[in-house]
């Protein structure tokens, strides 16, 4: 029987719709590019071992961009911050060559030439205040965002706050689908930073500006990214990746942030970590490392100094009248590889960057090279970690005659003064060579940075001796529990604990026992009834538990920075006008020539019994040893090994 013309027009018209949804059945593969934590690292060069290095820069991580860009149709590429402080070009800019309201900053004429899409503020962004910021930012040719920093208008009410950067950014983006068709859609990208900031840069931000809960400030504005538009949403937060229960105004939540609805990827940071191939991150519930999801959510974090480019390739489909992300992986790409002790290099550095940056490359480097005073011997850190050590020594020193100047005459001047400082470079994930090493002989401006690289403001803090031996106890949990009674070899330092966390007090003397367990865990929490810290004395005779000190340390720790008990913001009583790393290079020029050995006021208890203790260090400690310690090889990872003896 032949087909009625009613079922010859229902099969044309399912013919039709059938072609017609093969039509929209067309995909889009987008990839979202990221780097982080630049720090002033434009160039591939070593600002404090004044050399060119391989496993920095910007301009080598230039090279992977425009790699990564040519392998597909469709990318776009953010920065997660942290960029305008870190080395002594940063530092140049800020206090050196000073930058003026309408010149480009060198970081900007770097990335100008990258095509950027959007950038995120990191905490680190603050550091030099918010005029220098907003001068910096003028000549970024992108956009920037940060969700969860408004304007302090001081009338107590969060609902009417207004944010200080744009809270989020959409930009249409034409792109290539599947079928070879131009599309147009719509990416939303929203920036977060640490709330600390607020602690860690008071001085620069009080009255000025607020800053609140990462997580609540998506919840706040991804609805209203979606309902504007917004086909995919990239989450930017200067955050770090813990599975710690969630608690508002956390630092690092991009665990959490994985969570909330709508997000499509993250692309996070400050915490220097790398994602994919950190295995702790990994070990995380919902976290699949293989395929570079949390949650579900592809994510990545690219390292820091622009050791890595981050990766997002996404996958979206239609939905309705605009797309969705149907699926997407993550992965880093690397700028060198280890090879025992060496750091060979995966790409060459893009030389455009590195010339657009000249001229103020040129002038950081003049402007390091100055001298400020002389030393006797050797300034170096190789054993920071395990014994009283003189590049410790001197920033205590001068933060504690720079603290007795200014006191003098005021009601805290017969206050006994104490100074903590921590070693920065002393190897960790900076690698081999990230320690600090000055040899004997003129001390220069760059010096001064190796010994201090941070721009920290200085502060005081009063506290009670009860409050200094928990300070310590804090300090001590760089160190692995020992045991006493085994024969096996026992590594001594804790790789979780940073070791600018470890601080030295001096001005007190004491000792670490290392056989008994941690004070506090590695989240700051207190466990009661363990002690490691013992035989603390002031003056030679037992602290006082109660009595007053005066402590001198910057604005990181004494606004909350490593959760140290005692120190929230609440017992700071000066803050100082200058940075440390100015009293230091200030203690310099007026000592003139320094001695540099150290007063070993704190040791470890001598409690290891039969253990054999070991520790890693920079190769370059061979040579200067001392007895007390054996030298057994060097690893793969081009750190040597020692054992104390």
């Amino acid at each position: 029987m032949k087909p009625t013309v009613f079922l010859k027009t229902a099969i044309a018209s399912f013919t039709a719709l059938t072609v017609a949804g093969l039509a929209h059945a067309q995909t889009i593969d987008l990839r979202v590019m990221e780097t982080t934590d630049i720090h002033m690292n434009l160039v591939d060069y070593d600002y404090y071992g004044d050399k060119q290095s391989n496993s920095v820069g910007l301009s080598r991580v230039a090279t992977l961009i425009k790699q990564a860009r040519a392998e597909v149709d469709n990318s776009v590429l953010v920065d997660n911050g942290d960029l305008l402080q870190g080395t002594p070009l940063g530092d140049f800019m800020a206090k050196g060559r000073i930058l003026r309201f309408g010149e480009v900053h060198p970081a900007f004429k770097a990335m100008n030439l990258l095509d950027y899409d959007v950038g995120n503020i990191g905490n680190h962004e603050f550091n030099f205040g918010l005029d220098f910021l907003a001068k910096s930012l003028h000549g970024a040719n992108f956009p920037y965002t940060s969700s969860n920093v408004y304007v302090d208008d001081g009338d107590g009410n969060p609902d009417n706050d207004q944010p200080y950067f744009q809270p989020y950014i959409i930009k249409e983006k034409t792109v290539i689908d599947s079928e070879g068709n131009e599309q147009t859609i719509k990416i939303g990208y929203i920036g977060f930073t640490p709330p600390q900031i607020m602690n860690w840069d008071k001085d620069n931000l009080t009255g000025k500006v607020i800053a609140k809960d990462i997580v609540e400030s998506a919840k706040k504005y991804i609805p209203e990214m979606k309902a504007k538009g917004a086909d995919v949403v990239v989450a930017i937060p200067h955050s770090g990746m813990y599975n710690n229960p969630h608690k508002k105004g956390e630092e690092h939540a991009s665990y959490h942030l994985a969570k909330v609805e709508g997000i499509d990827a993250i692309l996070f940071g400050h915490s220097h970590r790398i994602f994919p191939g950190d295995k702790t991150i990994e070990s995380y519930e919902g976290v699949d490392g293989e395929k570079g999801t949390v949650f579900g959510v592809p994510a990545t974090m690219p390292g820091f100094w622009g050791s890595h480019l981050g990766v997002v390739d996404l996958i979206l489909e239609p939905n309705g009248e605009g797309w969705k992300v149907k699926d997407g992986t993550a992965s880093v790409r690397a700028i060198y590889r280890r090879d025992g002790r060496k750091k060979l290099p995966l790409v060459d550095a893009d030389e455009s960057i590195n010339d657009a940056v000249r001229s103020e490359h040129e002038g950081a480097l003049e402007y390091m090279r100055r001298k400020v005073g002389e030393t006797t011997s050797d300034i170096n850190s190789f054993f920071a970690l395990v014994q009283d050590d003189p590049s410790i020594q001197i920033v205590n020193n001068a933060q504690i005659w720079y603290t007795k100047n200014i006191v003098r005459g005021t009601s805290y001047d017969n206050m006994p003064i104490l100074s903590a400082a921590a070693p920065f470079k002393a190897g960790g994930r900076g690698g081999a060579d990230y320690f600090t090493d000055v040899p004997k002989g003129d001390i220069a401006l760059k010096n001064v940075s190796d010994l201090y690289i941070y721009p920290n403001d200085l502060k005081v803090v009063q506290l009670t001796g009860a409050q200094v031996v928990e300070w310590l106890e804090r300090a001590a949990g760089q160190f692995n529990q020992i045991d006493p009674k085994s024969s096996t070899k026992q590594a001594l330092i804790n790789p979780k604990f940073p070791t600018y966390n470890f601080d030295v007090l001096d001005g007190v003397e004491y000792k670490i026992d290392v056989t008994q367990p941690n004070r506090y865990d590695d989240k700051g929490v207190l466990i009661e009834g363990n002690n490691r810290i013992n035989n603390v004395t002031y003056m030679g005779k037992p602290i006082n538990l109660t009595q007053d000190f005066l402590v001198v340390t910057n604005n990181y720790r004494s606004g909350g920075g490593g959760k140290f008990p005692g120190l929230d913001g609440s017992t700071v009583v000066i803050h100082a006008p200058d940075k440390n790393r100015d009293v230091v290079a200030n203690y310099l020029l007026t000592q003139n020539k320094i001695d540099p050995e150290a007063d070993q006021n704190w040791s470890f208890s001598d409690t290891f019994g039969s253990a054999t203790v070991s520790f890693k260090t920079s190769p370059k400690a061979r040579n200067v040893a001392p007895e007390s310690m054996s030298f057994v090889e060097v690893g793969e990872d081009g750190f040597a090994e020692f054992i104390l003896n």
